[in-house]
């Protein structure tokens, strides 16, 4: 084999590890999507909701995680408000309104009463709406209106 022959292999080898390292830098298979709005989301939000203990009598679990976009990292103290049509109120009433923070890992979970369908759909909304981070708005709907639990989870990018 001619030095000119291996001389070219080795230049089109390295240059395809160089076009590779190119495409996929920055796309690594271990990168966290951020979370997109839902539709309906936001409808009935109250801007600056208080940060309670529980909304209303509770008996159902609002639960969720908040990661950062890209690492995936948990981000801790985030407000996350929550409000549903309940077997209390409708979610346009100020008390089926509240928000609570995320613990370290990023957890966030707060009481309150059942939710119930509305316009034929267990659902709740929840969002995500300081300054640090784009606003995101959720809305999880239940698999049954039976359910005592509903999760939702954020991964949030930089404002």
């Amino acid at each position: 084999m001619s030095e000119q022959t291996t001389s070219r292999r080795t230049f089109l080898a390295a240059a395809g590890l160089i076009t590779a390292s190119t495409v996929f830098r920055g796309a690594s298979a271990n990168e966290v999507a951020p979370t997109s709005s839902m539709r309906g989301g936001s409808n009935n939000y109250r801007p600056g909701a208080p940060i309670v203990e529980r909304i209303g009598g509770g008996g159902f679990w609002m639960t969720g995680t908040v990661r950062l976009a890209g690492s995936g990292a948990p981000l801790e103290g985030q407000r996350i408000q929550i409000w549903a049509h309940t077997t209390e109120g409708h979610e346009r009433d100020a008390h089926s309104h509240g928000a609570t923070l995320t613990n370290a890992n990023g957890e966030f979970k707060l009481e309150m009463p059942q939710i119930v369908p509305a316009f034929g759909q267990a659902h709740g909304h929840l969002a995500y709406d300081s300054d640090d981070f784009e606003t995101v708005f959720l809305r999880p709907v239940m698999a049954s209106a039976k359910d005592n639990t509903l999760s939702a989870h954020f991964v949030l990018t930089p404002a």
